[in-house]
């Protein structure tokens, strides 16, 4: 157990920093799974790429489709990254477990203690992406500064 002054001060991050450091990150799982070295020469942006749809990329996925392995990789690659952040700012573990049917329907959470700090549903996942490198780390920094601010709300839930 924690306790509370290892949790980071309502103000000590902007939200610019907590999506920077979400994107770090991000980069940094990414780089984990990457056991051939295959990645290593690789910009961040270059790594980042399949994370961005910009308009046209997202309207030649059809409507209703199956995700393949590498979306949900994404997928599960981006909520790990918002848990890991949290643990980082907060010092407590926060676990995703994502629950997802063939057709890309699911929902993602994660925890902390006993606290539920992200609940999301998850719809039409074979389109999973963002329209910019912006938008990923801004979506991203949201998520990580609500689990935050629930963590400093019920410190005593999150921390069993």
């Amino acid at each position: 157990m924690t306790d509370a002054a290892t949790v980071a001060p309502a103000n000590a991050l902007s939200p610019d920093d907590i999506a920077a450091q979400f994107l770090k990150t991000l980069v940094l799982l990414f780089r984990a799974e990457d056991s051939y070295g295959a990645w290593e020469g690789k910009s961040d942006e270059t790594l980042l790429a399949p994370f961005i749809l910009d308009k046209e990329a997202r309207a030649a996925i059809p409507i209703i489709g199956d995700p393949d392995p590498d979306t949900l990789w994404r997928l599960e690659l981006f909520y790990k990254a918002v848990g890991i952040t949290v643990e980082k700012l907060t010092g407590l573990m926060a676990s995703p477990m994502m629950k997802m049917s063939h057709e890309g329907f699911g929902r993602i959470v994660l925890t902390a203690g006993r606290l539920v700090v992200v609940s999301k549903t998850l719809r039409d996942v074979h389109r999973f992406g963002f329209p910019s490198l912006e938008k990923l780390s801004a979506d991203g920094a949201k998520l990580v500064a609500d689990a935050v601010a629930l963590i400093r709300k019920y410190p005593d839930v999150a921390e069993l």
